[in-house]
């Protein structure tokens, strides 16, 4: 379980190909303090960490993880968001964010508002039972709140702190983008009526 509150950046250093799944090498502030069987935020990914050394990481994304996530989009000098897992003992200073990416989207505009920035994204409108207006939402594992909803469409605002810090400086109308909605949304969807029948 994650918060949504990125940590550091990574960049991809090396892709190795095995059957349907990628190994990717990455470099980072913390790959030094992470350990092996570690679980890590990667663009809003959950992976498991596999090998540590020379302040890089290895980890894997299997053939599901591929083609439901943009990091088969991934190339040698890809930036990334970095999140190590929540700890009980501290602040939810984002949202509770698993790490199960539902859909990707793509950035379809960026506007820069004197001093703070608005990215748009449009996602397959089978989800938008599970955004609200302001509500929240993981976009790369950022806990962000979205407004200016629609059927298959929402923009978020960025300070320049986060502009800064992850790698929303990177997108541009095009880019693709892993995204989660809000845990309490799904199983409030998800959620039958219950009859007063049934609760006798």
């Amino acid at each position: 379980m994650f918060t949504g509150i990125i940590e550091n950046t990574g960049t991809v250093e090396e892709i190795i190909q095995n059957g349907g799944n990628k190994s990717f090498m990455i470099s980072s502030p913390i790959s030094a303090e992470l350990k092996v069987d570690q679980s890590l935020s990667h663009n809003g990914v959950c992976l498991t960490v596999e090998e540590t050394g020379n302040g890089r990481h290895r980890v894997t994304a299997i053939a599901e993880t591929l083609s439901k996530t943009n990091l088969g989009h991934w190339q040698p000098g890809t930036l990334i968001n970095l999140e190590r897992c929540m700890q009980l003992n501290g602040r939810l200073d984002g949202h509770m964010v698993q790490g199960h990416v539902d859909c990707v989207a793509k950035c379809t505009q960026v506007l820069e508002k004197d001093g703070s920035w608005e990215y748009s994204f449009e996602f397959d409108p089978q989800f938008s039972p599970l955004i609200i207006e302001k509500g929240s939402v993981s976009v790369n594992g950022i806990s962000l709140t979205c407004f200016n909803i629609q059927e298959h469409a929402f923009t978020v605002a960025i300070i320049p702190y986060t502009y800064t810090n992850t790698n929303m400086h990177s997108l541009q109308p095009g880019s693709l983008v892993n995204i989660e909605f809000d845990v309490i949304g799904k199983y409030i969807n998800r959620r039958k009526p219950v009859s007063n029948q049934e609760i006798l």
